[in-house]
């Protein structure tokens, strides 16, 4: 997904639904993650929508040894300049309090 079909998508909810909150977050794990998320009255109830933006990873170094309880650490090298994306979108649970991820196959972009 790109970037201005997430803006899109929540020009089409800010004029559609009730926004309850919004925001964004910075996660220093996996390079660097940028996560923007909105939360709304849905169709189907309380809903949550997550915009993940994270850096491209471009190797994989493995290093380890051949001895017995020996670790292996992976080091990856992510791209300063490219970005993946990926939309997530949680449906709220009643009986369990909790967000419950819906499967993406489930609605059309």
């Amino acid at each position: 997904m790109l970037p201005e079909k997430w803006q899109e998508i929540v020009g089409n909810i800010k004029d559609n639904f009730e926004v309850l909150e919004s925001g964004s977050e910075h996660l220093e794990d996996e390079g660097g993650a940028d996560v923007e998320y909105m939360v709304f009255n849905g169709p189907l109830g309380r809903m949550r929508l997550e915009f993940i933006s994270k850096p491209v990873i471009l190797d994989k170094k493995t290093k380890y040894s051949n001895r017995i309880g020996s670790e292996t650490v992976i080091d990856y090298i992510y791209s300063p300049d490219e970005k993946s994306h990926k939309l997530k979108a949680y449906k709220w649970d009643e009986a369990t309090n909790d967000w419950l991820e819906m499967e993406a196959k489930k609605f059309e972009l």
